[in-house]
């Protein structure tokens, strides 16, 4: 078997994995920015929202950082995978950019 992979065949955001007398193309996972294989502890670098920690590229919660993400009166923060949002507090709704009382 001729490993393929020797010669980078893939693009920027998958991984070679050799196959008996092939090669297939699979996707990095959604915490890195190209990897050398499967899962988020192949990571080349860490996508935007994650952080090396333990070898692996980990989510950073924003809503737990120093600095508030979310600086609208009546507004909370929701992590989510790689990112956040800001959403109105419960009894609130948004309006014209502000978080208003229902």
């Amino acid at each position: 078997d001729i490993d393929e992979c020797d010669g980078s065949p893939c693009k920027d955001d998958q991984y070679c994995l050799n196959t008996d007398g092939s090669f297939s193309c699979k996707a990095c996972d959604a915490s890195c920015v190209g990897c050398t294989g499967e899962g988020s502890d192949k990571c080349k670098t860490c996508a935007s929202g994650f952080i090396k920690e333990d070898e692996k590229c980990t989510d950073i919660n924003e809503c737990t950082l120093p600095e508030k993400v979310c600086t609208r009166e009546n507004e909370d923060c929701v992590n989510t995978k790689g990112s956040y949002k800001c959403v109105c507090s419960e009894g609130f709704e948004e309006k014209d950019g502000t978080c208003i009382p229902i």
